[in-house]
């Protein structure tokens, strides 16, 4: 008997149109022959069910499912493709754990967890994993300045500590350009991280559940036309992205090591890609995205090509992972 899935898509985040990209691929990959997908958008001003002509029908918030020409429509697993606010930070998944529904991304906590860098961060230094070094801002602290720079130096790096996308994201060369930054941070949210410029090549890794194992995908390495890997280098073709990455057997070895340590460290479950950058050879992570873009350009569905996995059979595997 065919599964019904709702393919989760849109949010409350500024990302909100990349993810409605996004779910729309993974509905054109699911296999029919095993599944009965609906995009359902997850939008403020509605929860609405989309057949494939459009059709709309209002998600009964109590159980989360539709009636559609009559019949009650309940759904059997749901994948997540809601980048940030509610999907990636957590807060639906704890919605769809007290309905008793499954779902294709790592439980709430971890979901929350990785979704605030800092803390991300925190947990992870306490396990040996090099990162940047880094200062924390509440909206409404003093702001020092100097003392910043004396802690991370220049050039260093403004980002909201929970938002993807590199919205709101500031590289910083100059004391004068500090406040204009830490303003922009502050749209996208009321915590700040500012970490130290790391100079060295900066690569993405895919880790996955895949067939009952621990998969680390192909590296991409992440050259950018811009300061950064920033929006228009993710979205807009600002960047290259090669797959697999320049680095030699020992430095992937070595790369794959560390984030398969995260990975467990963090207690994942499901999709997961990590930004590190290499200084000297060895790995300083970055952050890790638990909903990656999964467009046909995304990073994540081009490692899994890279690794001789289609589309369609990561997203029946990441289905397959939530029933089991």
């Amino acid at each position: 008997m065919k599964k019904i899935i709702a393919i989760v898509m849109g949010g409350y985040s500024s990302e909100v149109n990349i993810s409605l990209k996004s779910g729309n691929v993974v509905y054109k990959h699911l296999d029919r022959e095993k599944y009965i997908p609906f995009r359902v958008h997850i939008l403020k001003e509605k929860w609405v069910a989309l057949d494939d002509a459009n059709n709309e029908y209002p998600i009964d918030k109590n159980n989360f499912s539709f009636l559609m020409h009559g019949n009650l429509m309940q759904f059997d697993v749901v994948f997540n493709a809601i980048h940030g606010n509610p999907g990636e930070n957590g807060v639906l998944l704890a919605y769809f754990d007290l309905l008793e529904i499954k779902y294709t991304s790592a439980p709430f906590y971890q979901m929350a967890l990785t979704f605030n860098k800092r803390d991300t961060l925190s947990v992870l230094k306490q396990y040996g994993i090099q990162t940047a070094k880094s200062v924390f801002l509440n909206k409404g602290d003093v702001i020092n300045v100097d003392e910043i720079i004396d802690k991370v130096g220049l050039p260093c790096f403004v980002k909201p500590n929970n938002a993807g996308s590199s919205y709101g994201i500031s590289k910083v060369y100059e004391k004068a350009k500090m406040l204009a930054a830490l303003e922009k941070a502050y749209k996208e949210d009321t915590e700040i991280l500012i970490e130290s410029f790391l100079d060295g090549t900066e690569v993405s890794v895919g880790v996955i559940q895949y067939q009952n194992t621990l998969k680390v995908l192909p590296i991409t390495e992440i050259v950018s036309e811009n300061d950064f890997f920033d929006y228009e280098a993710k979205y807009e073709g600002k960047s290259q992205e090669i797959t697999p990455a320049r680095i030699s057997q020992t430095v992937q070895e070595r790369v794959e090591e560390v984030a398969k340590k995260v990975y467990k460290v963090l207690n994942m479950r499901g999709f997961s890609r990590s930004e590190y950058i290499l200084v000297n050879d060895e790995p300083f992570f970055l952050e890790m995205n638990t909903v990656p873009g999964m467009t046909e350009e995304s990073i994540l569905p081009q490692q899994a090509a890279a690794a001789g996995i289609s589309l369609k059979e990561l997203f029946d595997n990441a289905i397959q992972m939530a029933l089991n």
